[in-house]
């Protein structure tokens, strides 16, 4: 089967730039495809400088989708958001104070990547922080979850480098440049041995000041893996009756309202989707979205945003006008709590409200 290799270089243009990020392309473009990938053939999506968050999430979610083995390589620059304090891959016209609406969250790779199968996916990361990210990432310990999680399910092998001593200049993607050099040689290397293989050559480069990022795939029979196993086989009943197991054994373990209940709810809401049952899509992701407001969670939590912008699509494709409307007066009331990133959700609901008012 088929590899897929997302090349993703992205960094501020103006004065705000750390990083160089979109220099390393050149590099990786020179490997071949199969090598970057690690299967036999493989299609390369690059992404250079991208000016806008959504382009990229479009690019993302499509290689997310690819049945293959997925292989991201991602150099650029973190900053926080104001609002948030959530780590955001900055982009081209990102700066300071337009973070939150002109930057990657990067929540969203763990969004867009958790029902790949299990032990298919690796990322390569080099970023850069600048000081306000790196303080938020140094204090960050376990056993919370780490700012810059990609989901239990992916392999993630990187470094994030700690702001410049001095503004002046812009530095190199030196991590990501030495993974693309010792690629190029036409042999890949198993993942943790190319992951050392680069740090060893950036070592009096980095001065062992870098935050390191190694973390293997999951292990065979991951519950997952069978999830997407019978999604992939056309049998979505069984995805979801195997989901709703999980689901209903994480609520007597850890209860109804625990992170483990909801990403199980969560996974289900997608497999309706999968299964193109809109309707019971949308209805689950509003009830996620209920029961993490109920639980205390605020509204521009990214979780919450997730579940109702979700929501939200799925019910734009129910073709059942009462069905819509049942679901859209829920949508609306919700969206009055939580409006999202994108400005005019609520009126929106509104307006098709009020078209389905004169469908029977």
């Amino acid at each position: 089967m088929p590899g897929t290799v997302l090349l993703l270089a992205a960094s501020p243009l103006g004065r705000g730039r750390l990083v160089d990020a979109a220099s390393v392309l050149p590099v990786l473009a020179a490997v071949p495809p199969a090598v970057l990938s690690g299967a036999d053939t493989a299609n390369v999506v690059e992404l250079a400088d991208p000016l806008e968050p959504q382009a990229v999430l479009t690019r993302l979610r499509a290689a997310a989708a690819a049945p293959g083995p997925l292989t991201v390589y991602v150099a650029g620059q973190l900053q926080l958001d104001r609002r948030q304090r959530l780590p955001h891959l900055a982009l081209a016209r990102t700066t300071a104070s337009t973070v939150r609406y002109t930057g990657l969250p990067w929540h969203w790779f763990r969004e867009e990547l958790r029902l790949r199968p299990a032990g298919a996916t690796t990322l390569f990361l080099d970023l850069h922080a600048d000081p306000e990210t790196w303080q938020a990432l140094s204090a960050a310990r376990p056993p919370g979850p780490s700012p810059l999680d990609c989901g239990p399910d992916n392999a993630v092998y990187g470094r994030v480098a700690p702001p410049p001593p001095s503004r002046r200049g812009v530095t190199a993607p030196a991590y990501m440049k030495a993974v693309a050099t010792i690629l190029r040689s036409g042999r890949r290397p198993p993942d943790e041995e190319l992951h050392q293989q680069a740090l060893t050559r950036i070592a009096p480069e980095s001065a062992g000041t870098d935050l390191l990022l190694a973390r293997r795939g999951p292990v065979p029979g991951d519950p997952h893996a069978a999830v997407t196993a019978a999604v992939r086989s056309g049998r979505h009943a069984d995805a979801d009756a195997l989901a709703a197991r999980l689901e209903q054994a994480a609520h007597l373990a850890h209860g109804p309202a625990s992170e483990e209940a909801l990403h199980w709810a969560e996974v289900r809401a997608d497999l309706a989707m999968l299964a193109g049952d809109a309707a019971r899509s949308c209805r689950t992701w509003l009830a996620v979205a209920s029961a993490r407001l109920t639980a205390g969670q605020p509204a521009d939590a990214p979780a919450v945003e997730t579940a109702v912008d979700r929501a939200h699509h799925q019910w734009g494709r129910i073709g059942d006008p009462a069905r819509a409307r049942e679901l859209g007066a829920v949508l609306a009331e919700l969206r009055g709590l939580v409006p999202g990133r994108r400005e005019g959700a609520l009126d929106h609901v509104r307006r098709q409200l009020r078209q389905l008012q004169t469908q029977n």
